[in-house]
């Protein structure tokens, strides 16, 4: 059955929701999003910080205040990033499909699940690009799952020491890495697994504050992977399925589903996120 533009909406809402299942780097465990919507039609905003004021003693009818001047720092969060799909499904394959009017969502849901594979690389990047240089600890083979642990927690000290928020924070594995810390008695013993945590946009359970994700993704260089932890307050992340148009292409009999995807990232916090190195041998 041939589909129509009038159900652009449906395909629109498909893959967001397959984006929001399958994301994980360029999900709201990891980045907020709190300027997504003044990015909808401007397509940048910028974000403006203020300087912490001082704090100083104060004797009641002794001390004179004095006013400072608070400095401003402004970055912009610009939705730079644009990708597209297109894709046809034709008619004999649909008719002849055991369920083939389910065809094209499941296409949909695909694509979605694609547009949010390739977000999660960028913001990886860019991750890998703007922690702080003092948040980076260097390369060690993991043999052992002490060796897991305590990578775990000297990233841990690195996001404690620049007073980063203890409620919220992840933590990023590769699978490898994770099953070194399942053999871990401390952290089987934490718990991390219970039935109380979501299993969702592979968080697999908490330990030591953190959300534990497990996601693939290429090695850095050589055979090192990256751990990565932070808080979602360092990284901002607008998302725009822009445009899905659905059509009949003249030059075949198919059903056609076309989509813009606009998308940025910002880190605004360099000091409250943190990897490191690691190999699996």
């Amino acid at each position: 059955m041939a589909i129509t533009v009038s159900q652009r909406e449906v395909w629109a809402a498909l893959l967001q929701q397959a984006f929001d299942k399958q994301n994980k780097f360029s999900s709201t465990s990891v980045c907020n999003r709190q300027y997504e919507g003044d990015v909808a039609n401007a397509k940048s905003v910028k974000i403006i910080s203020i300087s912490r004021p001082t704090v100083a003693a104060f004797v009641e009818g002794t001390t004179s205040l004095t006013f400072e001047s608070l400095t401003d720092a402004q970055r912009t969060l610009a939705c730079d990033q644009v990708k597209s799909f297109a894709f046809q499904l034709g008619d004999i394959a649909q008719v002849q499909s055991a369920n083939g009017g389910a065809l094209m969502a499941e296409a949909a849901r695909e694509a979605g699940a694609a547009l949010a594979e390739d977000a999660d690389e960028y913001v990886r990047t860019i991750i890998g690009t703007d922690t702080a240089a003092g948040n980076i600890v260097g390369s060690t083979a993991i043999t052992t799952s002490a060796l897991a642990m305590a990578r775990v927690i000297a990233i841990k000290q690195l996001l404690d020491d620049s007073n980063t928020p203890q409620d919220g924070r992840y933590l990023i594995v590769p699978s490898w890495f994770n099953s070194w810390l399942l053999l871990d008695s401390n952290y089987m013993a934490y718990d991390a697994l219970s039935s109380g945590n979501r299993i969702e946009n592979g968080v697999m359970g908490k330990f030591l504050g953190f959300d534990v994700m497990v996601a693939q993704y290429a090695v850095n260089g050589g055979n090192d992977h990256r751990i990565y932890a932070g808080h979602p307050s360092a990284i901002t992340f607008a998302n725009q399925i822009d445009k899905v148009e659905a059509l009949r292409p003249e030059s075949a009999f198919s059903d056609a589903l076309k989509g813009l995807h606009v998308y940025g990232a910002k880190v605004t916090r360099p000091s409250s996120i943190a990897y490191t190195l690691c190999s699996p041998d």
